[in-house]
């Protein structure tokens, strides 16, 4: 089962790059062919085989010989190994055979939402409603049929959008995104409470830490503009993975 989750991935990170560069290009046409951005040579099936054939070409387009972004496979790298983590994570083959097998699917769902939010806002500094508003609905879903609260999970999508509608409001618009109080919101039905929390606060360092080190290289300024929507990522997939075994943590270190 390790190869074949490994195998999944690979192929769902595949599709994930699709579904970035359309995103991204406003193309509807969710059946056509998968072309080159550059030249716009249809790709042949051998091209189109996750991470071996950006190797077999040497990174290159078979057409017209420009670079191909190493988006493509970083994304199918990174899909593949997330989707390994979440399948180890609970409990393996065990743990799939023991009922966790709605876990996994649920984990891997919202793997693929959190990297297209990734990747398109650390591109473009957009995230898309049409990303996050059926992800909240799904996360919902799935989270009720694992066993969650339906409140917990309501007021904890609310926390979550209402932490970044009130920064929004205050800073009218200077702050962060309205695309961020969408997210909130998915972090908040993904996660519920405490791991809403535990993802907000994560995201907040990891940007600072982030914030700082690009200020130290020169490659930011103080007045710049980060794409947030990365860290929101990043955390919930911490909290996700790892909120448990945190929280246990904090509170053994409140009971010394």
């Amino acid at each position: 089962m390790t190869f074949v989750a490994l195998f999944i991935g690979l192929a769902i990170g595949s599709f994930l790059n699709v579904v970035i560069g359309r995103l991204r290009s406003g193309e509807t046409g969710w059946r056509s062919r998968s072309r080159c951005p550059d030249c716009h040579a249809v790709l042949r099936p051998s091209e189109l085989v996750p991470l071996f054939s950006f190797l077999a070409l040497r990174g290159r387009c078979r057409s017209c010989s420009k670079p191909i972004s190493w988006q493509y496979p970083m994304v199918e790298l990174s899909t593949a190994l997330l989707f390994l983590s979440a399948f180890w994570l609970r409990g393996g083959d065990a743990g799939v055979l023991g009922g966790g097998a709605l876990l996994v699917l649920r984990d891997w769902i919202f793997i693929a939402a959190l990297t297209v939010v990734f990747v398109i806002d650390l591109r473009d500094m957009v995230v898309f409603d049409s990303v996050t508003l059926p992800m909240i609905a799904i996360a919902f879903l799935f989270n009720l049929a694992a066993g969650a609260d339906a409140l917990d999970l309501f007021l904890a999508a609310a926390a979550g959008a209402g932490f970044f509608l009130f920064q929004y409001v205050i800073s009218r618009g200077r702050w962060i995104g309205g695309g961020d109080i969408r997210i909130g919101g998915m972090m908040g039905a993904m996660l519920g409470f405490p791991g809403v929390i535990l993802a907000l606060f994560a995201s907040y360092v990891i940007g600072a830490v982030a914030a700082l080190g690009l200020l130290a290289a020169g490659k930011a300024r103080w007045s710049g503009q980060m794409a947030f929507g990365t860290f929101l990522s990043v955390g919930t997939l911490l909290a996700l993975f790892f909120g448990q075994s945190i929280m246990a943590w904090y509170a053994s270190l409140l009971s010394l």
